[in-house]
């Protein structure tokens, strides 16, 4: 049960409090699992977001070269980083990118 919910992406924190939620002195039923599986499914679907919407803003940054990343829809929605100044705010070191928060 560990492995495959870090295969899903939970951390170690959220299994834990998973099994210390599992009631003691007898084996998990189906029910016990099925309401552990309704409390990660929001978290899962929203990742799921994350990581399409990730994917598919990813397709416009292959092969760009765009050192000012002004129109970059992952590091940059919005030019957000034109408050910074001119040029490569990223890369001068003066901003840290933060992907897929839009």
């Amino acid at each position: 049960m560990i492995k495959a919910a870090q295969e899903v992406g939970l951390s170690l924190r959220q299994i834990t409090e998973a099994l210390d939620s599992l009631p003691e002195g007898r084996t998990p039923t189906k029910r016990d699992w099925a309401r552990l599986g309704s409390r990660w499914r929001s978290d899962l679907d929203r990742r799921i977001e994350e990581l399409t919407a990730l994917r598919d803003d990813l397709a416009d940054c292959i092969g760009c070269g765009c050192l000012s990343l002004r129109s970059c829809a992952l590091f940059n929605p919005d030019d957000r980083a034109s408050a910074a100044g001119t040029g490569a705010r990223y890369i001068v070191g003066d901003l840290k990118p933060t992907a897929g928060t839009k």
